[in-house]
């Protein structure tokens, strides 16, 4: 992608505290390559444990620039809330994609590929592959 625009990254957990970390990890990890748009969307308003519709769509809103947002959850609702919101059509920016994908590993991998400037697609692949990802 030639233009400078980056893909940003939501992570949408059940936990603030998670959500945070994860961001925190993945743009460390993502080392001397341009600085990805990252927003964490953990828990309720509240700060209970939970996901909350209007803490993803401001999170994708602020990492939003133009080149396409990825949207990677843990588990369960999360995966239902934004599921919802894409299908509301208006709440979150265009071309928005819910990424099947590890959190972690696949936050990781979404991170380091959308450093080097990879379009959405790519990103999504990257983060994707991160199932095959073998520890032993």
């Amino acid at each position: 992608m030639g233009d400078g625009k980056l893909v940003g990254i939501v992570l949408v957990s059940h936990s603030a505290a998670v959500a945070s970390s994860v961001a925190e990890l993945a743009q460390g990890l993502s080392g001397a390559g341009k600085s990805v748009p990252v927003a964490p969307a953990g828990g309720t308003e509240s700060g209970d444990l939970g996901t909350s519709a209007e803490l993803i769509s401001a999170a994708a809103a602020s990492v939003d620039r133009g080149a396409g947002v990825a949207v990677l959850t843990d588990l369960g609702s999360a995966v239902l809330t934004v599921k919802a919101l894409l299908a509301e059509g208006d709440e979150l920016p265009e071309n928005t994609r819910l990424v099947d994908a590890p959190f972690l590993e696949g936050a990781v991998a979404a991170v380091v590929t959308a450093s080097t400037g990879a379009d959405l697609d790519a990103v999504a692949a990257a983060a994707s592959e991160a199932y095959g990802y073998r520890k032993v």
